[in-house]
């Protein structure tokens, strides 16, 4: 499903001047059913009290599923970002997070992404649902 001669690198060049770069992602492993990317919990991603920001988890989930959804998307067609969802499950104060997206539904004209979040112990951290509008390129 996703097109195996897209490289990390070719996801990489995409981060430069964004909040992707600006929060730490890191794509770490793109396969023909997901993408995998890390995040540091550090004071870029932390909330006043010291644990992972619920939204930077938002920004991981967003980021890997928008990239899903776009390389997947027909000749011709972009997607964009309709709804997400997110299940803030497990605090995590440092270290790493890993967000892997999957297709739920990949159609003509919406997409739907699962993207699990969990810690360095591959505790699930948070679970989320990203809903994608496919469009035509003018």
């Amino acid at each position: 499903m996703i097109p195996t001669t897209t490289t990390l690198e070719q996801l990489e060049a995409m981060s430069p001047n964004t909040l992707v770069e600006h929060l730490g992602i890191e794509y770490t492993s793109i396969g023909e059913d997901h993408i995998t990317a890390r995040m540091p919990v550090d004071a870029r991603t932390h909330q006043p009290f010291g644990l992972l920001h619920g939204g930077a988890s938002v920004v991981l989930a967003e980021t890997l599923g928008s990239i899903a959804a776009n390389l997947v998307a027909p000749e011709g067609k972009f997607c964009v970002g309709l709804d997400i969802n997110a299940n803030h499950v497990k605090s995590v104060r440092s270290g790493w997070v890993y967000g892997t997206t999957r297709p739920v539904h990949v159609g003509g004209k919406t997409q739907v992404w699962e993207i699990r979040i969990e810690n360095e112990d591959e505790e699930l951290v948070c679970v989320s649902r990203i809903t994608m509008a496919v469009m035509d390129r003018k």
